[in-house]
């Protein structure tokens, strides 16, 4: 295992033993579960293997892609949410208002 690989999640071994047990290269099987390293994102390409009998290495990395797209996507959507709750947090707490006494 590369010195500096991320620590896999137990579905992200799976789907590194499915894509051996597929045929696929050792070195091809490392790069996809080095990247998709949780279960959320090692379920979600489990998933779309699973519907097929054997994919191009090419079709791979692209669904790999994806999946790396859409979670980037997933995680600046909370992270706006947050932004956007402690912005009206302070406004609730009236710490923006202009209320200037005369």
């Amino acid at each position: 295992m590369d010195f500096y690989a991320r620590e896999k999640s137990q579905l992200s071994l799976e789907l590194y033993n499915t894509l051996i047990q597929d045929g696929y290269p050792e070195q091809f099987a490392t790069l996809i579960t080095d990247n998709l390293n949780t279960d959320y994102t090692a379920d979600r390409m489990l998933t779309y293997l699973s519907h097929y009998d054997h994919l191009p290495i090419e079709e791979i990395t692209d669904e790999m892609l994806a999946i790396l797209t859409e979670r980037k996507q997933i995680m600046d959507k909370k992270a706006t949410e947050g932004y956007n709750a402690a912005w009206n947090n302070y406004r609730q707490a009236g710490i923006f208002d202009n209320n200037e006494e005369e």
